[in-house]
């Protein structure tokens, strides 16, 4: 008999969402804007801590957004994380501008600033400084913004910050996504919050994000549908947005959720040997969407793939971490610059990463039977191997 399923990361819906989205119905406040919209604009901008925001129908298309507020075009630079999902660079693409991958770092795994500082030296004694710096913030972790900010503010080159994974995530106090010139989240189906589909771009720039609204609604400027100007089909609508103002209302339990989940995880596999778990800046409470670790195959005795394979044979979803963008085929004709020297962090992650099943929704007997699975993994493998010590008590 086949064992449930336990996916990686499931909707985790309120139970109250219904009652925004009835109203919408009963208001005949269907189509694209609303109520709703308006209303979780202002109360995303408040829970941030930004003047305001504009709801749109993806991370990527808020990425867009930005891009095009920044003037980015045909011929430009735009840095970029190379440890992320497609997502964060298509939107380069589409501009018609040009990508350049900046590395990672080991302690956030997300963009390093020794990289980032080597790139800008040479772009700017080339005459080709970047437009705008796409910083990604992977899987709640924030990145180490005071040091990229600071290296940023000197060229006078103005951030983007991918916060599509890192929503309820703090820096120094300050919200994840706030402290770039644009911030964007995602509310994708497998996010800490979702609308099904959609996403947010934020700012302190109350003027940028009215433009944005603007061009994110075909750039319709007159009754007799006149344009002057390159306009997208990207706004939310009222019903996703009803379910956003819920789901809303609960992502600090969410991240309290997802964060309790990486505890115990910790605690029963952070002995085996091999496994390292993402870290935790200093300063920060990251949201913990995804709990992640590295797993040295030499030490372990196990490889990545035999481990995925396991849980698959379990009927558990566990996936390898994202495969760096400079190491794409899209991508193969972009620059891409390394950690230091032949260090290359992301490339390292990519061999050795994994992610395991973590929604806010994940039952205890579900996580232990995830526990298991690893553990019993590596007491088959382990009986052949000296070194192999197990937990003097089981899970």
């Amino acid at each position: 008999m086949t064992k449930p399923r336990i996916n990686l990361s499931l909707p985790h819906m309120s139970g109250r969402e219904q009652q925004y989205i009835n109203e919408a119905f009963e208001t005949n406040w269907i189509a694209p804007l609303g109520p709703n919209v308006d209303a979780f604009e202002k109360e995303i901008a408040e829970k941030v801590g930004v003047k305001d925001a504009a709801a749109v129908s993806s991370g990527t298309a808020a990425i867009h957004l930005a891009l095009s507020l920044l003037n980015v075009t045909k011929g430009d630079q735009v840095f970029c994380s190379t440890f992320t999902f497609v997502a964060s660079a298509n939107p380069i693409l589409y501009q018609g501008a040009n990508p350049v991958f900046i590395d990672s770092e080991p302690e956030s795994w997300n963009m390093s600033p020794q990289a980032l500082e080597r790139a800008m030296q040479e772009a700017s004694l080339a005459g080709r400084l970047p437009k705008a710096v796409i910083i990604v913030n992977l899987y709640g972790q924030s990145s180490k913004m005071d040091e990229l900010l600071e290296i940023c503010d000197a060229y006078d080159v103005p951030i983007i910050e991918d916060a599509a994974e890192s929503l309820g995530t703090t820096y120094k106090g300050k919200a994840s996504g706030t402290l770039g010139k644009f911030g964007i989240y995602s509310f994708n189906g497998n996010k800490i919050i979702t609308t099904s589909g959609g996403g947010m771009l934020i700012s302190n720039d109350a003027k940028a994000i009215q433009r944005a609204r603007f061009l994110a609604s075909q750039a319709d400027q007159a009754p007799h549908y006149q344009h002057s100007t390159v306009g997208f089909n990207y706004r939310m609508s009222n019903i996703l947005a009803g379910v956003g103002r819920t789901q809303l209302q609960v992502l600090d339990s969410r991240v309290s959720a997802r964060r309790s989940i990486y505890e115990i995880y910790y605690q029963g596999l952070a002995n085996l040997p091999g496994i390292t778990f993402m870290p935790e800046l200093e300063e920060t409470r990251m949201n913990r969407w995804l709990t992640t670790l590295t797993l040295n195959e030499e030490e372990a005795g196990v490889t990545v793939k035999q481990l995925l394979t396991a849980l698959n044979n379990e009927n558990i979803e566990a996936r390898p971490v994202w495969k760096p963008l400079h190491m794409q085929p899209l991508f193969k004709e972009a620059s891409y610059y390394p950690h230091q020297g032949n260090e290359h962090v992301a490339e390292q992650l990519f061999t050795s990463g994994i992610c395991l099943p973590s929604g806010s929704n994940l039952t205890g007997d579900d996580q232990q039977r995830v526990i298991r699975c690893i553990r019993d993994m590596f007491r088959e493998i382990g009986k052949n191997t000296s070194y192999f010590i197990l937990r003097k008590h089981e899970v």
